[in-house]
């Protein structure tokens, strides 16, 4: 499951000159400032390019320097933050502009070991900011780019089809191996559009992809076969959804409505939050308390006073 230098050149072609031609338009690309890349990628950790994209203007007007973002109260980043959902990232992305002033001047880190030790950075955000920022010849792996490069070189699409799954180490090694020189980070969002806006979970438009030429899995015709099997896994999960319980029941629900609720209270002052919260009553209530407590989100008087973090 390899690529000769050939394959490789066609493929770097075939991709960048898509890019050029189709990339979407973002306000953080583009952009120099590893900070601001930092920002970014962490937003997009869990959150879609078009959504995070508004958040991303608002979270970088409101902290526009690392160490804005660092000597801000831990309350001022979880509200600003609200909306984006997995809070911790807003802890995490603070607790690492805070390492960065410490240990590295205020200046992000350029090495991916580094950039690998810093609180909320994995391997993927790492090679993220080290392409984008840096010009590093890195390629990170994400869902989009795994689903792309493990159907053009190993003909795996993830939905029965005969193509087997490449390894982790292997997926990462030829994600590194394809990274032009010249153009890492245009490639790296090349992948990521191609990903998102082609090469899709379910239905791949193999007939619009720049790449099919190149693609084990587009010549090989499974496309039919796995839209066939997409219609079939569709309904199975409209199945389930009706069985679901509703969005409100949920853990997720609750505490994303605890923190509204604390980030709506005026500055540090302590809120009470009563039972029922939604269809959530004292114990669900309670036990989503505690564990938002534990993770850092929230902070109690223990007098029945809750608030966002003060520090």
């Amino acid at each position: 499951m390899t690529l000769d230098d050939v394959a490789i050149a066609r493929l770097r072609a075939a991709v960048l000159g898509w890019y050029d031609r189709q990339a979407r338009a973002f306000a953080f690309r583009g952009i120099h400032d590893p900070y601001a890349i930092l920002v970014s990628e962490v937003i997009l950790q869990q959150t879609q390019a078009s959504r995070g994209e508004p958040a991303w203007r608002v979270f970088m007007a409101r902290f526009p320097t690392i160490e804005a973002l660092a000597s801000a109260p831990a309350a001022d980043v979880l509200r600003q933050w609200s909306g984006l959902g997995y809070n911790r990232r807003a802890l995490n992305l603070q607790r690492a502009a805070k390492a960065i002033v410490e240990q590295h001047g205020g200046q992000v880190p350029d090495d991916l070991a580094a950039l690998e030790a810093l609180p909320g950075v994995g391997p993927y955000t790492a090679r993220a900011v080290a392409a984008i920022a840096f010009g590093r010849p890195v390629g990170p792996v994400d869902t989009n780019v795994r689903r792309v490069l493990g159907r053009v070189v190993a003909g795996h699409g993830g939905i029965r089809d005969p193509g087997q799954p490449m390894p982790p180490r292997d997926l990462q090694g030829l994600a590194d191996a394809l990274v032009p020189a010249k153009r890492p980070a245009d490639w790296t969002a090349a992948l990521m559009d191609i990903g998102a806006t082609i090469c899709r979970p379910l239905r791949p438009d193999c007939d619009a992809c720049p790449v099919a030429v190149e693609c084990r899995f587009a010549t090989a015709n499974m496309h039919p076969r796995d839209a066939a099997a997409a219609r079939t896994a569709g309904r199975a999960r409209r199945r389930v959804a009706e069985r679901a319980a509703p969005y409100e029941a949920t853990n997720r629900w609750l505490r994303g409505r605890i923190m509204a609720r604390l980030s709506a209270a005026p500055g540090d002052a302590w809120t009470t939050i009563d039972a029922p919260l939604g269809s959530h009553g004292p114990e669900a209530l309670a036990a989503a308390l505690s564990v938002l407590r534990s993770e850092g989100l929230v902070e109690t008087n223990g007098s029945g006073g809750w608030r966002l973090p003060a520090d």
